[in-house]
């Protein structure tokens, strides 16, 4: 796909994972719809960057939980684009165990149905309202962000940071994507980014990373064959891949997570044997 003059929807574009995003695309001559919710201290700065360039993006205040906001979001995008032909569909509610605790404690009482609502049920929301602009589109391409979570669950040195409802939610987004490639196809490709430890994003920069100890960072490091954590810009650049170059590929997850889902354990010594 050629990303020059295409109009996309960037989701949770204020920060992290999402900024880099929207910055790549914006790069590549894409015009970008940005809605916003909450950071209220990061909006004033994206907001600046992308609004700055006259009649090429704009941003709105949408809870995308809300089938009412989604709807208002799409009539935008219908007004001020004509269509639609990228959805990055990068939205998550998060519990880092080591942050939130457990789900019996009393400020956690909303707390399961939060990440689900936000993670998976907002991802719904979104797809199903622009599902008909996506269609008109000659070739249109549909990104959804998840998380290793799904497959981890609450185990080994991840479950400081994947709780039980952030990870049973993660695992649904599979079934959405394998779901909406067949509704999409042809015109509508839709593939999955599973992420790993990302800076910003279940890596360094999150309060829950900073409330590890030395100790349980470097287990998650040591977890991790390739010894780090990724960058935005890194996730940035997968996106690209599956919007603009994987033009053959749909109803995919891609991984990046520098194998921690592997783990990092070597594979052992062949024996000598005894034939």
């Amino acid at each position: 796909m050629q990303v020059k003059g295409k109009k996309a929807l960037v989701l949770g574009p204020t920060r992290g994972v999402g900024l880099a995003i929207a910055r790549a695309l914006a790069d590549e001559g894409a015009h970008l719809a940005l809605p916003w919710f909450d950071w209220p201290e990061s909006v004033e700065a994206m907001e600046h960057e992308f609004t700055s360039q006259a009649g090429k993006h704009f941003t709105l205040k949408t809870d995308l939980r809300n089938p009412d906001d989604v709807a208002t979001l799409m009539a935008a995008i219908r007004e001020k684009f004509g269509g639609l032909d990228i959805l990055i569909n990068n939205i998550e509610r998060g519990g880092m165990p080591i942050l939130h605790g457990g789900y019996h404690r009393e400020i956690n009482r909303e707390q399961w149905q939060l990440e689900m609502d936000t993670t998976l049920r907002a991802k719904w929301l979104v797809f199903d309202h622009a599902l008909p602009l996506l269609k008109q589109s000659r070739q249109s391409a549909v990104v959804n962000i998840s998380s290793i979570a799904a497959l981890t669950g609450r185990s080994g040195p991840a479950g400081l940071l994947f709780n039980d409802g952030y990870s049973a939610a993660n695992r649904g987004i599979a079934a959405l994507t394998e779901t909406w490639a067949r509704m999409g196809a042809p015109m509508v490709r839709v593939n999955e980014l599973m992420l790993g430890l990302i800076d910003q994003r279940h890596g360094p920069g999150t309060r829950g990373w900073g409330l590890l100890n030395q100790e349980q960072q470097q287990a998650l490091l040591t977890h991790t064959p390739l010894s780090r954590t990724g960058t935005p810009e890194e996730v940035a650049q997968a996106v690209l891949f599956l919007v603009r170059d994987a033009d053959f590929m749909t109803g995919a997850v891609l991984r990046l997570d520098g194998g921690f889902v592997l783990g990092g354990d070597q594979p052992s010594t062949l024996p000598a044997g005894s034939l």
